[in-house]
């Protein structure tokens, strides 16, 4: 069960990829496998059980990718120091962009699912 999520994890990340070769050179491949992912669950309506086990147990391990990052903001402090500001303001800007996308998103989620509410 676990061997088929993975397979479908990396199935997309593959398609993304080939994708991002041939058409989308801006997007990175395997952010476009997971919105094809994303196309894919929207359609199915549902996550398949092999594709919550794989991502469940890929979780698990998420630490671990978060420890070459705080290492890499430990060797270059003094880099990032010098660009303490910039940093800051991106950081913000990125953070109040993100909060404004998600309220548009969540108020047009919450009126299609009172839509489909009413229509039940």
């Amino acid at each position: 069960m676990l061997l088929r999520g993975l397979t479908w994890l990396v199935l997309f990340q593959l398609l993304g990829t080939a994708l991002n070769h041939l058409c989308v050179p801006v997007l990175p491949g395997p952010i476009i496998g997971l919105l094809l992912l994303l196309v894919f669950l929207m359609q199915q309506g549902e996550v398949s059980a092999a594709l919550s086990d794989a991502a469940f147990t890929l979780l698990r391990y998420l630490p671990l990718l978060l420890v070459p990052p705080a290492v890499g903001v430990m060797v270059y402090a003094k880099q990032i120091a010098a660009d303490f500001w910039a940093i800051v303001g991106a950081l913000v800007l990125s953070v109040l962009i993100s909060m404004a996308v998600v309220g548009v998103l969540m108020n047009a989620l919450v009126k299609r699912h009172a839509r489909r509410g009413e229509q039940s």
